[in-house]
């Protein structure tokens, strides 16, 4: 019997899952600015692996091939794929692809607008659309004879058995509820049987302004298979400061799969975005690692600098680049929320 093992982010990427924003009403006012900010990103990830390049149909995939040919994008690390969605945000309404023994394995889990949105219909195919481009095997989790409902942002693993998420966004018994009654060791056995994970570490909330309700990957990443950086917010009056040290004392106590202590790095908030009277979910934890980058979110923040070096003293042997975020955080995430990594 095959094993199933989610892979570690930092582990060989065949390429990056994307899809080309289509649907304004995310970026209400900001459309024009996100799709070439989109552009730019395309660009970072294609200079050196594939871009599994999602378009609403034929006539948008001419449309960015003209923009990427603009922006001087190598073209032949772009596979596209056809298919209509509601958003673009394929952190969590994509496949996750784990290893099964040696061969790769898609996993769907039934996306369903994070339990808040109503038009999700078209993000529920994005999963199959893709395993069937990448030519794997795809997988509807289900526990108990019940469809789970997970997404990739709300997962943090090292590759070798931990998993870290949040409370908030997985055991809330009234916001945004994916599965109603599950419980922590309902939640367990779902992440030992799909992903091979032995060992969970819980958060408890997320940060303000997060649509998703506490995902993880604006809060906690790992960036070694015994490191993680967490975000902290240094001004005591700050919303967001009370919740993040709850958080960093959780990750300063927690041990890891192999019975050892966690090395926990801190990462700065930017300041408080605001927008239309909201507060975005800004984080520079919402970062993408490939084979030989890190692409970081910034915000036109004097704390850019910061984040950028101490992300770059993690991950030694990767160039640690910033991206512009300002504008995709008005749809409230940024880098990481937007992507998923295909392993090899």
């Amino acid at each position: 019997m095959a094993t199933r093992r989610f892979p570690a982010e930092w582990e060989k990427q065949q390429g990056v899952l994307l899809c080309f924003p289509h649907n304004g009403n995310d970026w209400p006012g900001k459309y024009a600015a996100v799709q070439w900010a989109f552009v730019e990103y395309i660009k970072k990830v294609a200079e050196q692996e594939t871009v599994f390049l999602v378009v609403a149909d034929k006539n948008l995939k001419e449309k960015v091939t003209e923009m990427l040919e603009l922006a001087t994008v190598k073209l032949k690390n772009i596979s596209f794929i056809i298919k209509k969605t509601n958003r673009s945000w394929m952190r969590d309404s994509g496949p996750i692809i784990v290893k099964n023994g040696t061969k790769r394995e898609a996993l769907n889990f039934n996306f369903n607008g994070w339990a808040k949105y109503k038009n999700w219909q078209l993000d529920k195919h994005v999963p199959e659309t893709v395993a069937e481009h990448l030519q794997v095997p795809i997988t509807n989790v289900t526990y108990k004879g019940k469809k789970v409902v997970l997404e990739g942002g709300a997962l943090e693993v090292n590759g070798k058995g931990t998993l870290i998420t949040s409370e908030e966004c997985l055991l809330d018994p009234k916001i945004q509820v994916r599965n109603a009654g599950f419980t922590k060791e309902d939640y367990e056995a779902i992440f030992l049987e799909y992903f091979g994970v032995t060992h969970t570490i819980w958060l408890k909330d997320g940060i303000v302004g997060d649509d998703t309700h506490g995902h993880i990957d604006d809060l906690c990443r790992f960036v070694n298979e015994n490191t993680v950086v967490t975000v902290v917010e240094d001004n005591p009056k700050d919303k967001n400061y009370k919740p993040l040290q709850e958080n960093l004392k959780r990750l300063q106590e927690a041990k890891l799969e192999n019975g050892q202590a966690l090395k926990v790095v801190p990462l700065p908030m930017p300041k408080p975005i605001l927008f239309d009277g909201l507060q975005l979910p800004a984080s520079y934890a919402n970062f993408l690692i490939l084979n030989n980058t890190v692409l970081v979110p910034t915000f036109n923040d004097v704390k850019d600098r910061v984040a950028l070096n101490i992300l770059a003293d993690c991950f030694p042997d990767r160039e640690v680049i910033g991206i512009s975020c300002i504008d995709f955080i008005w749809g409230f995430g940024t880098l990481h929320c937007l992507s998923q990594q295909i392993p090899v």
